[in-house]
């Protein structure tokens, strides 16, 4: 890993870079002209949440304004987008977007999905102003930079709609959602913050009480695992 990598990564997990300069660490690491990061779907509002340039901007609202593009495959599969010279070789599942981006400074996208354990939260757009392919190394660091986003973007969200959430703030509801919260921690052997906020997410989700979700996941009826590197609810 390089020293500009691990700087960045370290950015993104902390509170130390405000949600407005988020797109600042991938541009860091990453040969782009610009970068955007996004929100979109069911856990939140459809928003640039940080974008490098005006560029970068009109990328992710062509994209909103169309509902086709790199941000809307790399959240739909999970994986990352990489389209090396947008004008030469046209994706063809994109043909609105690819118009309208002729008229822009731009030969390359890329997007990297956001998702936080089962939650599909939006994507990091890049584009480049001349055809360029992303190696190995530099795609993995895309990734890695995306999943750090993850947690903010999902407490952003639940900040954002904390009073669309019921809660029951009984101190019962607090020691279920803590035994919840150790019986995540044992499934996913993941932070006791993350653990939480998996369970926060997954009340918002389904409009519910983090109560509600803890009493279903000490029941057996809601269950995490790991497969591979993502987190997905067992059914």
């Amino acid at each position: 890993m390089t020293d500009a990598f691990e700087r960045a990564f370290r950015a993104l997990a902390s509170t130390d870079v405000p949600d407005g300069e988020l797109s600042r660490p991938f541009a860091d690491v990453l040969p782009v002209g610009g970068v955007a990061v996004s929100t979109f779907g069911s856990l939140g509002a459809s928003e640039t949440i940080s974008a490098s340039d005006d560029v970068a901007f009109r990328i992710d609202e062509i994209q909103f304004d169309l509902t086709e593009g790199p941000c809307w495959t790399a959240l739909r599969n999970e994986a990352p987008v990489l389209e090396g010279d947008i004008v030469g070789r046209p994706n063809p599942s994109w043909p609105a977007f690819n118009d309208a981006v002729r008229r822009e400074p731009v030969r390359a996208v890329f997007a990297f999905p956001i998702v936080f354990g089962p939650f599909p939260l939006g994507a990091v757009d890049l584009y480049a102003p001349r055809p360029t392919t992303l190696g190995p190394d530099q795609v993995q660091h895309g990734v890695s930079l995306a999943s750090a986003v993850g947690r903010r973007v999902l407490r952003r969200a639940l900040r954002a709609i904390d009073d669309e959430v019921p809660e029951d703030r009984s101190p019962f509801s607090r020691r279920v959602v803590h035994q919840a919260t150790g019986v995540v921690l044992a499934q996913l052997d993941i932070s006791p913050d993350d653990a939480y906020l998996l369970i926060q997410g997954h009340a918002f989700a389904r409009r519910t009480s983090m109560r509600q979700v803890a009493e279903e996941i000490l029941a057996g009826a809601v269950r995490f695992e790991k497969h591979g590197g993502l987190i997905e609810e067992a059914r």
